[in-house]
Formats: structure tokens, C-alpha cells, sequence
């Protein structure tokens, strides 16, 4: 049975994000943890904190064996964007766009074969 964990609002591009969820992608949970912690990348920090909040909901809503879970999806979504302006030369401005990201990571349990 799967059990997943969102992060809604996270002030980093999605673009940035799907790259450091391109890693686990696939892998066994604690073998994900163990890469996103060694990762330099901003994301992977927010990242490894809702993959420990999915592994605590699979172990408090479901009897699985923790060492069996394995990330089944790990998606990032764009979330809003906030526009902002810069001013320019000549009292013009340029907008800048600040992207947000859902972060999704569903982990299951493999099976005993």
C-alpha cells in the first residue's frame, strides 16, 4: 500500500527541484536519504525532510517493514508564482518572476519475491 507526503510553497524553481528528484527516483528510502543528504543541492534539503515525513506516514498508517519502502514517485509541480519588478536604466523596469514548487514523493513497499 502506498503512502505519500507533500510539501506545498516551496520557494525554489521547478526546474532546479526535478533534477534533484531525478536522483531517487526508484531507489530504496534509505539509499535516497543517504543521497540527498550528501547532495549540494538547495533542494535536496527540503526534499529529504518530506521523504522522512512519508516514511513516518507509511510506518504510522500502514504495517510495513521500513526497511523494504522504496520511493515509487518523487514528482515536483510549479506552484505560484510571485511577480516582481527591477528597476532599469531610463526609469524603465524588467519583471522578474519568483517560481514555487509542490514537492509529491509517494514511497511503497516492495514486494517480498
Amino acid at each position: 500500500m502506498e503512502t505519500q507526503a507533500i510539501t506545498r510553497h516551496v520557494q525554489i524553481s521547478p526546474q532546479k527541484a526535478r533534477l534533484v528528484a531525478d536522483l531517487i527516483r526508484g531507489k530504496a528510502a534509505e539509499e535516497a536519504i543517504g543521497i540527498l543528504e550528501f547532495s549540494p543541492r538547495r533542494a535536496a534539503k527540503i526534499m529529504v525532510k518530506t521523504l522522512r515525513s512519508a516514511i513516518a506516514n507509511a510506518e504510522a498508517t500502514q504495517n510495513v517493514d521500513v526497511d523494504r519502502l522504496y520511493v515509487k514517485r518523487a514528482t515536483v509541480d510549479e506552484g505560484k508564482s510571485q511577480k516582481r519588478f527591477l528597476p532599469r536604466a531610463h526609469g524603465r523596469a524588467t519583471q522578474l518572476i519568483k517560481r514555487s514548487s509542490h514537492f509529491t514523493i509517494v514511497v511503497d513497499e516492495r514486494s517480498a519475491h
